[in-house]
């Protein structure tokens, strides 16, 4: 072997091993891997996860726990050396603060598409509704209202003061909820309703929707205001005391004599900077198939995204209602008014 040659393989190997360190993202998507960053904390959804490497032929779900806003920062901070494929989060306003912060790339799937209702996934693809949760009134059974209580609109009625009970209007449920009511009657009624549900507050906000859900059984209230697979969540309890408060009560789907109930989603979204980019969109179109949509209903007692997908049969025991089709971005762009509104008024 000559010198030359010698000199030649050994400029060869440098270069190789600096290709290498300068493309981390190259060497991660050699592997069959899948890193999803995930703001649900739900056990049930380990088995989803496990679904996937089995109908992929092996490709493995790492998951990343955290808070939506944490995990959206870390991304951003990891940059383009960030190992992340997916986020998933909870709530439409969070999936737009994901949007916003160039987190998500956009994504082209005519199967996301055919699956998932426009007014639930992002129109431009940056994000897709994986499953719903309507928040509805929870009422006593015993109970008659004084006035018609049809609508969101009806408890800032005067007839209900001393009856409502609601979580604090940080809450980002809450948020969704007035971003939707706000984009329907405008700021001027808008600020009305927020000044009447303050007015008509059991007490001060505090806890959580099952919080407000035990209140009302405990006769603290009479309305609660809740998304549904926390009451689902009561029904279905090991615990006897909260199988016998849920006992008391019924849902009022609001609305449904024009736009319908509010929903909000999970949701999921490529990042913009995914490794395993072709992973990635196979998974969160997997997370859309019947499969993962009845695991879904079953394991958080939620709605799924694709009609033909059964909801567990507590849930199912309440009918079927009327959805708002407000696309989900326009009620999470709403949200910074609206709550802006609702601390001025005195919602705390």
């Amino acid at each position: 072997m000559t010198d030359r040659t010698i000199l030649l393989r050994r400029r060869t190997a440098l270069l190789g091993g600096a290709a290498l360190l300068a493309a981390p993202a190259l060497v991660r998507a050699q592997e069959k891997v899948v890193n999803v960053y995930s703001s649900r904390h739900y056990d049930t959804d380990r088995a989803l996860y496990d679904g996937f490497t089995e109908v992929s032929g092996g490709v493995r779900v790492r998951l990343i726990e955290g808070d939506a806003d944490q995990l959206i920062e870390r991304i951003r901070n990891e940059g383009a050396n960030s190992p992340a494929d997916v986020l998933i989060t909870v709530d439409a306003a969070r999936l737009v603060r994901a949007m916003d912060a160039n987190v998500l790339a956009p994504t082209r799937s005519a199967t996301l598409e055919s699956r998932v209702p426009a007014h639930l996934r992002d129109p431009d693809g940056h994000w897709f509704g994986l499953s719903k949760r309507a928040r509805v009134l929870i009422v006593p059974k015993d109970w008659t209202p004084p006035k018609p209580l049809a609508r969101y609109e009806d408890i800032a009625d005067p007839a209900f003061k001393g009856a409502v009970l609601i979580r604090a209007a940080s809450n980002v449920y809450n948020i969704s909820l007035a971003g939707s009511i706000l984009a329907a009657n405008g700021e001027a009624a808008f600020e009305q309703w927020a000044k009447g549900v303050v007015a008509n507050m059991a007490r001060p906000p505090q806890g959580g929707d099952t919080d407000q859900i035990m209140a009302v059984a405990a006769g603290q209230g009479r309305i609660a205001v809740s998304n549904t697979y926390y009451f689902a969540r009561l029904i279905r309890s090991a615990k006897a005391e909260e199988r016998e408060a849920a006992a008391k009560l019924k849902v009022i789907f609001p609305n449904q004599g024009d736009r319908g109930t509010h929903v909000n989603i999970s949701g999921a979204g490529v990042v913009r900077t995914a490794p395993n980019r072709d992973a990635a969109v196979a998974f969160v179109e997997y997370l859309t198939s019947v499969k993962a949509q009845e695991m879904f209903a079953r394991g958080n007692n939620e709605y799924p995204v694709v009609d033909e997908v059964n909801v567990v049969p507590e849930v199912a025991a309440w009918g079927r209602f009327k959805e708002d089709r407000l696309n989900a971005v326009a009620y999470a762009r709403n949200g910074a008014k609206a709550l802006e509104i609702m601390q001025r008024v005195g919602w705390r």
